[in-house]
């Protein structure tokens, strides 16, 4: 359910609309679920969802701030259904020049990879201390940082609980996963600097150098064999890899040089 309202707030996120409208979208997609917005007046969070543009890490709040061809947004849904949180968050490309940006491809796709990666990972037995090591390891191979002041946490019939998964190495976190436990897994990976800033708001989280930077995030249930990933994408959700500009030109190059050497 959680999937579904995040896919509606993606597919508004176009150039000349304000995160105040994702918001009214995410609030009257909830409200039709017959759910609450979780965010909605936790901690005093004063919006239904988190929107962060371009070099704010999470906890963006909406207002009117117009998205432009070229940003890159992190959509942030938490519902709260039957007795239940559900949460997820992915990073979009607002517009064609977001798209064709190669640092702003670079930092996604990483993110998308390496949540990927550690979610390869979950199976009764993972040590909560291990996704952080192959987060940093994969984020670091792409030149990018990892954010270590935020972490994937428990979720169920509380918003934020138990297990703490750190997405950095050599984390000091305690215990083994077990069929049956559900969390998140969250990374936060930047361009430049891993540090943050928060705003006087006491919500908004930004990279310390103005860097971009993107997340990515499920709710997943550990089983007896493995994992399943609760808020998993759907065929038609929007949004989704691509490959960076770039390198996508450099394979196209090759492809052309070895097409002619066949003819």
């Amino acid at each position: 359910m959680a999937r579904e309202v995040l896919d509606l707030a993606a597919a508004a996120a176009k150039p000349g609309v304000t995160t105040d409208y994702i918001d009214e979208v995410v609030h009257k997609a909830c409200v039709e679920r017959d759910s609450y917005p979780s965010p909605l007046n936790y901690y005093h969070f004063p919006k239904s969802v988190c929107t962060s543009v371009n070099e704010v890490i999470c906890h963006g709040i909406p207002d009117q701030r117009v998205l432009v061809d070229g940003d890159i947004i992190n959509i942030d849904v938490t519902l709260y259904h039957e007795g239940f949180h559900g949460d997820l968050n992915e990073t979009y490309y607002v517009g064609d020049k977001a798209k064709a940006d190669p640092e702003s491809v670079r930092v996604v796709e990483t993110t998308r990879e390496c949540l990927d990666q550690s979610i390869a990972l979950v199976k009764p037995g993972m040590l909560f201390r291990e996704p952080g090591k192959v987060i940093e390891k994969h984020a670091k191979s792409k030149n990018c940082s990892v954010v270590k002041t935020y972490c994937g946490h428990g979720v169920n019939q509380l918003f934020h609980c138990a297990p703490t998964i750190p997405h950095y190495a050599k984390n000091k976190a305690v215990g083994t996963a077990k069929p049956g436990m559900c969390f998140t897994i969250e990374p936060m990976i930047n361009l430049g600097t891993h540090t943050d800033r928060t705003w006087p708001d006491d919500w908004t989280s930004v990279t310390a150098d103005g860097s971009r930077t993107a997340q990515f995030e499920h709710t997943m249930l550990v089983t007896e064999t493995g994992v399943e990933v609760l808020t998993a994408r759907r065929d038609d959700s929007p949004g989704g890899a691509i490959p960076i500009p770039e390198q996508a030109a450099q394979e196209s190059t090759v492809d052309g040089m070895k097409n002619l050497e066949v003819k």
